[in-house]
């Protein structure tokens, strides 16, 4: 496949990407809206954690050098040839076809195309998925550019069609499940404070990417006056390591911690997204959408979890 408009920071990604290095530095990258990517490939016949493409804001143009099958999902304007393609739906293509697509016209932020048999570039350190911080992984370690070549591996394909009822919904104002801590109140925060985290509208930062995303700045009463020997300030902590999604706290800065975010730091995590919710963070749109946090149990959690996976089971979508 030749690109022939990368758009901004477009880059391959697998799934889970590297998982087990966090103990080494090391965050396992991989796509911010894990749903989107997986449903993107199981469409098309693949195995759902092949490499594919994440695309933000949704633009981008590419030369089909293969026969096979596509498939767009997430945010954006997917085109063939020019003419509108559906997003959620696999399609054909052929040598010398046109594949490209437009900003999002409604909600919602990244894109994601599967290829039938995936992106076949080299595994890095046990996956293709592009940590941009570390530069490891995709091609070459970066973002895709014009005119790049990206090999597509073989694969017989399958066209398959997401049912409406069973298609993410993408929102202006969204709710991101978490569960408490592991640094919260009463410890850390005041139980005051916390029903402040799971009350307010929270503001998208402009400047959100793969590495965090950060919100607007909150006066946070804390339960104790400093953090000894972490530093002055009531949010610092001795360095531990981060969970992915970790809602981690920079002085009064709330940021979610994306897949190419730090392992570890001194700051406290006083909330972390759950799994079922990890692909809206994925969709949040910088500088115009708004966060409200639900607090939900870990047996909650494991639910909607589970009920996340069901729409990957290609028993439950239609045949195209």
């Amino acid at each position: 496949m030749e690109i022939i408009e990368p758009g901004t920071q477009v880059t391959i990604q697998d799934h889970p990407g590297r998982v087990g290095l966090q103990a080494r530095g090391l965050f396992p990258a991989g796509p911010v809206d894990h749903l989107a990517f997986r449903l993107a490939n199981v469409l098309v016949g693949n195995d759902p954690g092949a490499a594919g493409l994440e695309i933000p804001v949704g633009r981008f143009t590419a030369r089909a050098r293969f026969a096979g099958v596509v498939a767009f999902c997430g945010a954006g304007s997917p085109s063939l040839n020019g003419a509108p393609v559906p997003l959620w739906e696999a399609l054909e293509v052929a040598p010398g076809d046109v594949l490209a697509s437009g900003a999002p016209p409604g909600a919602g932020f990244r894109l994601y195309l599967a290829v039938s048999g995936g992106i076949d570039v080299p595994p890095v350190l046990g996956a293709r998925a592009l940590h941009t911080m570390g530069g490891i992984g995709g091609l070459d370690g970066r973002a895709l550019i014009r005119g790049d070549l990206l090999p597509v591996g073989a694969g017989r394909g399958r066209k398959l069609r997401v049912p409406q009822s069973l298609r993410p919904v993408h929102h202006r104002d969204w709710e991101l499940e978490v569960v408490r801590g592991p640094q919260a109140d009463p410890q850390f925060l005041t139980a005051a404070d916390w029903r402040e985290f799971t009350s307010a509208r929270w503001r998208v930062n402009l400047n959100s990417d793969r590495l965090g995303v950060l919100l607007n700045p909150h006066d946070f009463a804390w339960a104790r006056d400093g953090a000894g020997l972490a530093g002055d300030h009531p949010s610092n902590v001795l360095d531990a390591s981060y969970p992915l999604g970790g809602v981690i706290v920079n002085g009064d800065v709330p940021t979610i911690l994306g897949p190419d975010g730090p392992s570890s730091g001194g700051f406290t995590v006083i909330a972390t997204v759950v799994h079922a919710a990890l692909w809206k963070v994925g969709q949040l749109r910088p500088g115009q959408d708004t966060v409200r946090f639900r607090e939900v149990t870990p047996e909650a959690a494991d639910a909607l979890a589970a009920h996340t996976e069901f729409v990957l089971d290609p028993a439950h979508l239609d045949e195209v």
